[in-house]
């Protein structure tokens, strides 16, 4: 599978680790986009990303990456986290940076468009840009944290949603979520 994972400046850049963490570069050909805001996060929250060896790492202010293209055939694109702000400017079609243009694309090309907002509450604008983005084809998947397995980790709490993600790319979770499995 050929994937697209970007990260904005939302809170929750655990989300955004965890979910590098459960996808094999050498199995999948994976590219990075980061938001100037989406590492400034990063660098609040976690210290620093630990990106794994074989993940293709993109400057989110050049055009000269494939996924920017309708013409190169790419799998699904996940924006985790994702600001409103991102949201709303991938809603209003933009495409001012590599991750807007690239969102852009797989929503025009018909292709799977992951967001993950992690903002709360709404406002009725950020209620209307994610309607307009599910009309046009996106999949929104809040980072909602389930408390059905008894997560007792934080890890394990961002997990439940990560797993979420997974599914909709159908790639299967790896080892680190057997304890969820387990707790039904």
């Amino acid at each position: 599978m050929k994937l697209v994972i970007a990260g904005t400046g939302a809170s929750g850049a655990i989300y955004l680790q965890r979910l590098l963490d459960q996808i094999d570069p050498a199995a999948h050909e994976v590219h990075l986009v980061l938001s100037a805001h989406g590492k400034q996060v990063i660098a609040e929250e976690l210290g620093e990303l630990l990106v794994p060896h074989g993940v293709h790492q993109h400057a989110d202010r050049t055009m000269n990456v494939p996924f920017v293209s309708g013409s190169a055939r790419f799998d699904a694109m996940v924006v985790v986290p994702c600001s409103m702000g991102t949201l709303g400017r991938i809603a209003a079609g933009t495409s001012e940076s590599t991750l807007l243009r690239a969102a852009d694309v797989f929503l025009k090309e018909r292709r799977k468009l992951i967001l993950v907002p992690r903002e709360t509450p709404w406002s009725l604008i950020h209620a209307r840009n994610t309607v307009t983005l599910i009309e046009a084809g996106a999949i929104i998947l809040p980072a909602s944290p389930g408390f059905y397995s008894r997560p007792k980790t934080i890890e394990q709490l961002a997990d439940t949603v990560v797993a979420r993600i997974l599914d909709q790319l159908g790639l299967p979770a790896l080892s680190a979520f057997r304890w969820q499995e387990n707790a039904e």
